[in-house]
């Protein structure tokens, strides 16, 4: 006989994982509501044309692909079967798969519905995506994002409503973070001194880097470039990203002249007012001028969350939290030019691990069954789902124990559902039109009248 197992880097969410789970994404999501976003769903099978060559090389390896129906190898080419050349029979025998993101399925939906959208288009989409990617603690081949998305405003009001959910969020999870902030016109700015565009993409992507080998070990992989004066940009950003506010640190970039005025001006200004209209948020934004991740593909500001270094244990290590930025050409790849766009996304997953390994989460009985009703013998159960019945119009969470078991065993089970109280019915309370009414934190008992009943609801919603 098999043993039963899950596939490497998925899990089984039982019920008390699932309500902490779901009081993660109703915050999120009561918070894009409040920020006047729409829900969107999109399917997980995307046809692979919409998947493939969106997400770079190594994004296209991580792909999981879905075999087409049927006999998958009828069509596929005899010379390939024979050679057993894996990646180019792939596209004769699959042209569907897996989510990777919750982005490109975006493009995909408002370049198909484009005619009956109203832009600006605030959606906000909460869905399982896969990649297949080597598992490792915060990191699964199946996990949900939670994003935000403003499609068709250039405004930089959108980062600034982004931003401040980014804040509402967390503080209404009770977890610190650190809001980093970058711009790609910043970088822009140094193509000319850094050689130009592809040199400029080889020192974002070094620098990149600067999280895992810090500060000099950069320098030494940036001396080893043929990338003019990375050297002396890459000093420049990190002793100014030392100073400590946004104002400083922009009126440093104002006065270097390794950036061009014009490339930097608008992204100066951007900043500027996205400081000045997030200057209430709770959480400190940070401007950090080191930040490359994502700016491959990001046209303007880029955001990442990370925890504040009080806000986990010492022994926990772990990534962003969140991160998103402005793609300027959302749609472009699928033929619609010029809808641009400007997005952010929660990580579920590593948000319930800090959450968990910080003991941050709330006590959540009040989920669970509130009232154990306990059936003593078969003719209290009409009596019982009378009860019941009253109790759920009340909005009083509550169940019938399935069986006419002996009372320790019924008891035992609404423990360990984390039940507040136990309502009895045996043979003297359908005579007498009663109930024994248990609390099952302190242990006392009572017996009421059932009209009395109204007189305790109080009690049992609380």
């Amino acid at each position: 006989m098999e043993k039963p197992s899950l596939p490497s880097g998925t899990r089984d969410f039982g019920p008390d994982t699932m309500l902490r789970r779901k009081y993660l994404m109703g915050t999120i999501e009561e918070v894009f509501r409040l920020f006047g976003f729409r829900p969107l769903e999109t399917p997980a099978l995307e046809n692979l044309r919409t998947l493939q060559g969106k997400y770079g090389d190594e994004g296209d390896q991580l792909l999981f692909k879905v075999l087409n129906n049927g006999d998958f190898l009828a069509k596929a080419p005899e010379n390939l079967l024979q050679q057993k050349d894996s990646k180019s029979l792939t596209s004769h025998i699959t042209d569907r798969g897996l989510r990777y993101d919750l982005t490109v399925p975006l493009a995909r939906f408002v370049v198909m519905n484009s005619n009956q959208i109203q832009f600006p288009f605030r959606r906000y989409q909460m869905q399982p995506v896969w990649r297949a990617d080597r598992p490792q603690r915060g990191r699964y081949r199946e996990f949900w994002q939670c994003d935000a998305d403003v499609v068709g405003s250039k405004s930089v009001l959108n980062e600034a409503d982004l931003t401040g959910i980014y804040d509402e969020v967390f503080c209404r999870l009770g977890l610190g973070v650190r809001i980093r902030l970058n711009h790609r016109g910043i970088f822009d700015s140094m193509a000319e001194y850094l050689g130009g565009t592809e040199q400029l993409l080889s020192f974002m992507q070094l620098i990149d880097k600067a999280d895992k080998i810090g500060f000099e070990g950069v320098l030494k992989e940036l001396e080893t470039k043929a990338i003019p004066n990375a050297t002396e940009t890459w000093t420049f950003l990190h002793t100014t990203n030392a100073l400590r506010t946004a104002t400083e640190k922009l009126q440093a970039l104002k006065n270097w002249p390794g950036a061009n005025p014009g490339a930097l001006a608008p992204a100066i200004a951007e900043m500027e007012t996205l400081f000045s209209l997030c200057k209430d948020c709770r959480n400190p934004l940070d401007l950090d001028l080191t930040l490359a991740r994502g700016l491959s593909y990001y046209t303007g500001t880029v955001f990442e969350v990370v925890p504040a270094d009080d806000a986990i244990p010492e022994s926990f290590s772990i990534g962003s939290i969140g991160g998103g930025g402005r793609y300027d050409n959302l749609t472009g790849v699928f033929g619609l030019k010029d809808v641009p766009g400007v997005g952010i996304s929660f990580g579920l997953d590593r948000i319930y691990d800090i959450i968990e390994a910080a003991g941050k989460f709330p006590d959540l009985k009040g989920s669970s069954t509130r009232v154990l009703i306990c059936p003593m013998l078969e003719a209290a159960y009409g009596m019982a789902y009378q009860l019941a019945g009253m109790l759920r119009n009340e909005g009083i969470s509550c169940e019938v124990y399935p069986g006419a078991a002996k009372l320790k065993k019924q008891l035992d089970y609404a423990n360990h559902r984390q039940a507040g109280w136990a309502v009895i019915l045996g043979e003297t309370e359908i005579e007498n039109q009663t109930i024994a009414l248990k609390n099952l934190e302190t242990g006392n008992q009572e017996n009421i009248n059932i009209s009395e009943i109204k007189n305790h609801l109080h009690l049992w919603q609380s």
